[in-house]
């Protein structure tokens, strides 16, 4: 079956600030209280579709989140206006009005979990949104997420758009961050790995939370209808979660045959790569690229995001290619070990590098921003094209962050009611310039029930 991997990069939100609200991510708790730049960073994550887009590749985009998300704040007894509510909370609650200001529904890795429908029982593409209920900021994301997916994959002939598993610890999943396929092609049968950092209850001993269960991921292999022989659970290694890789995707990547980890990125890693080699047998004979400590410590390729680079099938090119950031060629022995790596004869052949400062600063590389989705050829013209960028969608969207976003966003800038409105009149646009439909966001159909419009 023809297919290509579409990339659907997160629209990074107007509220982009750096709250420092993650627990275990060490670039977000180290930049916590800066000013960022919301313009700025917006335009380096339509760059980076674009450079892809010109490449040949298929680049969705997925809209933001409206913020401040105002449910949040009246479900915990903010009563009033809209402004009114915004005003109390920053006075009293200033925690929560930066966690219902959170941007982070940007880093699409974490939005879902994607099968393709090669793998599923019943041929169709599965998309279960990811709860993230480990961390009190994205755990308002779900039912959003789940509405922009089921606005990008409508055809219920060809997907299958799940809501979030249920919202309780014992499930909590954080989506394609803790996520990988391999495959022989896109369209091929393949190998899903999904990657846990505990078996249920949280692990004691350890300073960061484990973000992703065994049951979560057991839960959306059977919901994809998934064949338990080409489906592996590994265990993410506490030391990697020790060091800050809060994801699966901060220590690990792959596409097509090749898995490109660190030596820490699992624990037992001789039986995890086994279990792949068996779950491949038939289909593909994978290739392992392994980076030892001695290569590049585990603290520089957290720092670096080296492995939170997308690996991609570059058209008209046989060998991978690794789209890193500039982190990672300013690090010097990162920058050493990739010239190593593509002087060889391995999968990987070369590296593109690209500026995303401004999401890496709270702690998301490229890979953070993007979902991975493989559409067969019927998949792909079934999907929302009024979210598929191409040149004139990018101009669109360039000029409308332009008009919308701020350049700077202080902390206390949170507390100002007119980013709100000012959220909500961008919104309303892009709602028109993505086909989203009426009544997308809530606050479009409170107006619309209000009469307001």
């Amino acid at each position: 079956m023809a297919a290509v991997e579409a990339n659907y990069d997160g629209l990074v939100g107007l509220t982009h600030n750096y709250g420092g609200l993650s627990a275990g991510n060490l670039a977000s708790s180290r930049n916590k209280g800066q000013i960022s730049h919301p313009r700025e960073a917006a335009l380096q994550g339509l760059a980076k579709m674009k450079r892809l887009a010109d490449a040949g590749l298929v680049q969705g985009v997925l809209p933001p989140h409206e913020r401040p998300f105002l449910p949040l704040l009246r479900a915990a007894g903010f009563g009033g206006t809209d402004a009114q509510v915004i005003e109390q909370c920053a006075s009293t609650a200033p925690g929560l009005l930066r966690a219902a200001s959170s941007a982070a529904a940007m880093w699409a890795a974490n939005a879902a979990t994607v099968s393709p429908s090669a793998d599923t029982a019943d041929g169709r593409l599965h998309v279960s949104a990811a709860n993230l209920v480990t961390m009190l900021h994205r755990s308002i994301e779900g039912a959003q997420t789940a509405r922009s997916l089921r606005a990008a994959f409508p055809d219920t002939a060809h997907f299958a758009v799940h809501e979030p598993l249920p919202m309780q610890d014992h499930f909590a999943d954080e989506g394609a961050a803790n996520h990988v396929r391999l495959c022989a092609e896109h369209g091929a049968p393949g190998v899903e790995i999904f990657v846990h950092g505990r078996a249920g209850d949280c692990v004691p001993g350890l300073k960061y939370p484990a973000r992703q269960t065994l049951p979560a991921n057991q839960a959306l292999a059977r919901r994809h209808g998934l064949a338990a022989q080409r489906t592996v659970h590994a265990l993410q290694s506490p030391r990697a979660i020790e060091a800050g890789a809060f994801h699966n995707d901060v220590v690990c990547v792959g596409a097509k045959t090749c898995l490109f980890f660190h030596e820490h990125a699992f624990a037992g890693t001789r039986a995890v790569l086994e279990a792949i080699r068996r779950a491949a047998d038939g289909l593909f004979d994978p290739q392992f690229v392994q980076v030892s400590e001695d290569e590049v410590p585990l603290a520089d390729a957290i720092t670096s995001y080296l492995f939170n680079s997308m690996l991609v099938a570059w058209p008209g090119e046989e060998r991978l290619v690794l789209i890193a950031p500039l982190e990672s060629r300013e690090t010097p022995g990162v920058a050493r070990y990739l010239e190593r790596l593509t002087g060889g004869n391995g999968p990987i052949g070369r590296v593109e590098f690209v500026d995303v400062r401004q999401s890496m600063r709270n702690g998301g590389g490229p890979a953070c921003l993007r979902l991975r989705v493989v559409l067969s050829d019927a998949e792909q013209a079934a999907a929302n094209a009024h979210m598929l960028l191409d040149d004139a969608l990018y101009d669109q969207l360039t000029g409308w962050v332009q008009r919308h976003y701020r350049d700077e966003l202080a902390p206390a800038d949170l507390a100002d009611p007119a980013l709100l409105e000012e959220g909500r009149a961008a919104l309303d646009e892009l709602t028109g310039i993505l086909r989203l439909g009426s009544g997308f966001y809530p606050f479009q159909r409170e107006s619309a029930g209000s009469g307001r419009f």
